[in-house]
């Protein structure tokens, strides 16, 4: 088993030289699926996992704009659309330095397996741009926006591709990029999502990401006979899904203690309780400042300087900052320090060694594929809301947000039983691999 595995990522990597994040997924729904794979003759010479990690379409393009001081700036446009079986092309748009093809290539690789977990028809992509939208004044962002849009319009609609924000885009950036749209197409679609409530999006989608992983958690350690309730919780991140993550750990009970940027993370032993989050919020959404301003507000605090919150004693861990931010030596750290249980709220931050660790010591872990699924989940929700031209109440679509994270859960739990321990990884890679390699085998050689 070990040589076919091997003989399938060398094939891969041959075809996709210097994009280590990209092999980084792909080894580990191969190392998960392929044993799948051959023990079921349905899927056994037919390709499909060569099939499915080669995009369907690639997209790059240049995007000019000008800024304040009337200076021209090239940027770089791409938009990855990874696997249609069964939908239309879903996921985000990332506005960032280090995007790169290698970095959009695994996001849309985990969006075609996380939108398939979801149960809703939608396939996978993923796009952006090397722009830093951090420290650009609005009217640049909006004329970076409608630069990018005049050549992604070309590539997407709401039958075909429908993009989402992600790191760096906001629902200012959305709004900018759908005004654009608007404006060449000469149509009120719902081809983007994430939208403002009044035109056209959903309740619940801001938060929906954050709530989903803790939701998610929530059903793991229920699944032991426990709860958040009364829980140590360590968060990275300081952004939209660590602050929702945040909130709806406190709602159920959990005692968060961390959360952090990238100049380091602040340690609050007596837990950020709704009042402190909500200072927390309008830092880093209003002021655009840096999370250790909270000492200043919190003295009783702590601030650790270039640093990540692993080494904080907890019950439950949740990394809601970028991918590969927690490494073998953080997960060391955790197990030893008495974490029961990991939810990934971004897109694969842990590295293959720390899964590893988390694995062989039996510690509940969720691959950002299942647990951090709830954002594109009510992104497919506010779809159905745009093609019915009706919103549904706050109640209502967390709801179902709330049903589609517990799904997820069943689907994992189904296919990761491994001698009364759920292997959530083994469980959410082949539940995800199924749904479309039977679509893919359905519609023929595509």
């Amino acid at each position: 088993m070990e040589k076919i595995i091997q003989q399938f990522l060398d094939e891969v990597k041959q075809r996709n030289q210097n994009e280590p994040e990209f092999m980084q997924a792909v080894t580990e729904v191969a190392e998960n699926v392929i044993p799948y794979i051959v023990k079921n003759d349905i899927y056994y010479g037919q390709n499909i996992l060569l099939r499915m990690v080669e995009p369907e379409r690639v997209v790059f393009f240049r995007v000019p704009w000008i800024d304040d001081q009337n200076e021209i700036k090239v940027n770089r446009g791409y938009r990855i659309e990874m696997n249609s079986a069964i939908g239309p092309y879903k996921g985000g748009l990332r506005f960032h330095p280090s995007v790169n093809l290698s970095v959009l290539k695994f996001l849309a690789f985990e969006q075609v397996f996380k939108n398939s977990l979801t149960t809703l028809p939608m396939g996978g992509g993923k796009g952006g741009s090397d722009f830093d939208p951090k420290g650009k004044s609005d009217k640049e962002v909006m004329r970076f926006c409608q630069s990018f849009m005049s050549e992604l319009f070309r590539h997407i609609g709401p039958n075909r591709d429908i993009p989402a924000g992600d790191i760096g885009v906001g629902g200012r950036e959305i709004g900018y990029l759908f005004g654009q749209y608007k404006r060449l197409k000469n149509e009120f679609t719902g081809v983007l999502t994430g939208k403002g409530v009044s035109w056209g999006g959903s309740l619940i989608r801001p938060e929906a990401t954050g709530y989903g992983v803790v939701y998610f958690t929530q059903k793991m350690l229920e699944n032991i006979g426990t709860s958040l309730e009364g829980k140590k919780v360590v968060l990275s991140g300081s952004g939209n899904v660590a602050q929702y993550a945040a909130e709806k750990v406190i709602q159920l009970g959990g005692i968060v203690n961390t959360l952090s940027d990238s100049g380091g993370y602040i340690y609050d032993r007596d837990g950020i309780n709704s009042e402190k989050l909500k200072y927390i919020m309008d830092l880093k959404n209003i002021k655009r400042g840096r999370i250790e301003e909270y000492i200043k507000q919190y003295p009783t605090a702590e601030f650790h300087a270039k640093k990540t919150p692993w080494e904080i004693p907890c019950d439950v861990a949740i990394p809601c900052a970028t991918q590969n931010e927690l490494h073998k030596e953080d997960a060391l750290m955790l197990i030893k320090n008495g974490c029961v249980c990991v939810g990934e709220g971004a897109n694969m931050p842990s590295t293959p060694e720390a899964i590893h660790e988390f694995t062989v010591n039996k510690i509940l872990f969720a691959p950002g594929k299942a647990s951090n699924a709830g954002g594109v989940a009510v992104s497919g929700l506010e779809m159905a809301q745009n093609s019915l031209r009706y919103n549904w109440t706050r109640d209502e679509v967390d709801t179902r947000l709330k049903n589609i994270m517990s799904d997820i859960h069943q689907s994992c739990v189904e296919y990761g039983q491994e001698d009364g321990y759920v292997n959530y990884v083994k469980g959410a890679n082949i539940a995800g691999f199924v749904k479309v390699a039977d679509a893919m085998l359905a519609q023929g050689v595509v």
